[in-house]
């Protein structure tokens, strides 16, 4: 049966105290609502209804491009409710699936394994519950003698008994295409809290005699939702250890897995080492042998096989070649990409340049918008003045060329092959090859001179 998901994100979250809707809260370098969403394309649904309200332009801005249809709740009149707005959107005779924005744990594997079980029984309404170790406040999971649920109670209309029972509601429920809507249509308000709950289309399909399956979660965690910050900081936690805990077992060293952030995908080789502080963000990959020092930050990188990285290095939408060292305290600006051996040192900045093979950079330079050939030595306070005040300007730097230290380089400028800068050179005209290049004032000594002294007494 065609699938369409629809994900609950209406709510204001004013316990998070932010202008913010609770939706759009990074966890993990991305959105709380965009995990689901990415989980919820896994299952290959024919369609995701996302139910926004609270801020919903703002929640649209932050999720375009997302191939979603958007269904606006204006009232916040409750759960049911909530699916009842998307009922228009949703294409006929789907099985639909309930998520929600705040919680972004939930895995494509338990969300399979409930849309199997509620094939294999047949089941109009399947629930997703957990065995809860603490069940306060959560409605409890009522079964007859076979198993079938029969009713959710709410823990304020449930008495002692009820009460001991620790399975529990997470919220998340599939429907059966054929009666989804007349289930949906059947929910009322006729509550203390005056919202239509869609945990009532469990009473409709009883009172139908329609086959009603709970299927439990063995991981709590996966059910977790997100209130406040503290809630967000603790899930921030849980998906940091997770993903630490999928690098080891893919065989990757880390210093210290309670010490490392990982906001995004990554592809790893073999013996690849990770010390503490990382933050690794984005699109990743780190060949064979890659070593990241202590405290270093990367985001839409690519490092090549046997590359180091010594501590608090940045890296940012690079391509590193294979066994480079780089840092510490290197940063890597956007659209630079090194060849192989390449050595960037300490308090060096590199931005949309390409570094040929076996050049150095040992210290305190700026390289920006420059083509470096091979076996290029960078002296020690070098930099290529690549801006005008209007306009970037490329610097072109052929193969063993050796620039001294102090050098400035004046773009548009072009360094010929092998040629060689001195040191305290100011560079505003090509340079020729195999030649050396010199701009200094001449050197002179004032015989007698004497430094200015404060006089006895003041």
């Amino acid at each position: 049966m065609p699938l369409s998901i629809v994900i609950l994100a209406a709510g204001k979250g004013s316990r998070m105290k932010s202008r913010r809707p609770k939706v759009i809260h990074p966890l993990a370098g991305k959105p709380l609502l965009q995990h689901v969403i990415d989980t919820s394309r896994r299952l290959d649904p024919q369609q995701i209804v996302i139910v926004v309200g609270h801020e919903a332009e703002q929640v649209r801005e932050t999720l375009a491009g997302q191939d979603c249809d958007f269904v606006v709740q204006r009232e916040q009149l409750g759960t049911g409710h909530a699916v009842q707005q998307a009922l228009a959107s949703i294409a006929p005779g789907n099985d639909v699936l309930v998520l929600y924005g705040d919680v972004p744990l939930i895995r494509e594997q338990t969300l399979l394994h409930l849309l199997a079980q509620a094939e294999e029984h047949g089941s109009t309404v399947c629930l997703l519950s957990f065995l809860a170790d603490d069940p306060t406040g959560y409605g409890r999971i009522l079964r007859d003698e076979t198993g079938s649920v029969i009713a959710i109670v709410e823990e304020k209309d449930a008495d002692d008994e009820i009460r001991r029972i620790r399975e529990s509601n997470s919220g998340i429920l599939m429907l059966r295409g054929n009666q989804a809507e007349e289930l949906l249509s059947a929910l009322d308000n006729d509550n203390a809290q005056g919202e239509y709950y869609l945990t009532d289309t469990v009473k409709h399909a009883v009172q139908r005699q329609w086959s009603v399956h709970a299927v439990i979660c063995d991981d709590e965690e996966e059910l977790l939702g997100v209130n406040n910050q503290k809630q967000l900081a603790g899930l921030e936690s849980i998906l940091r250890r997770r993903r630490a805990d999928a690098l080891m077992e893919q065989g990757v060293k880390l210093a210290d897995p309670a010490r490392i952030d990982i906001r995004g995908e990554i592809r790893v080789g073999m013996d690849v080492e990770i010390n503490v502080g990382c933050i690794l963000e984005g699109d990743i990959e780190l060949g064979d042998g890659v070593r990241i020092g202590a405290h270093c930050c990367l985001k839409n990188v690519r490092i090549g096989a046997g590359t180091e990285l010594l501590s608090h290095c940045v890296l940012e939408d690079c391509e590193l070649g294979e066994r480079n060292s780089i840092g510490p305290f290197a940063r890597i600006r956007p659209q630079t990409r090194t060849a192989e051996q390449v050595k960037v040192g300490n308090f060096v900045e590199i931005k949309k340049s390409r570094i040929g093979k076996g050049s150095k950079v040992n210290h305190l330079a700026y390289i920006g918008d420059t083509e470096m050939g091979e076996r290029v030595n960078i002296g020690a306070g070098a930099i290529t003045c690549n801006y005008d005040g209007a306009y970037k300007h490329q610097t072109v730097i052929g193969d063993d060329v050796f620039v001294g230290s102090d050098v400035q380089l004046v773009a548009p400028v072009r360094v010929g092959e092998g040629a060689t800068i001195g040191a305290g050179a100011t560079i505003t005209r090509d340079a020729p090859a195999g030649e050396l290049t010199l701009s200094r004032a001449k050197q002179t000594t004032i015989k007698g001179w004497k430094r200015p002294s404060k006089k006895t007494g003041e």
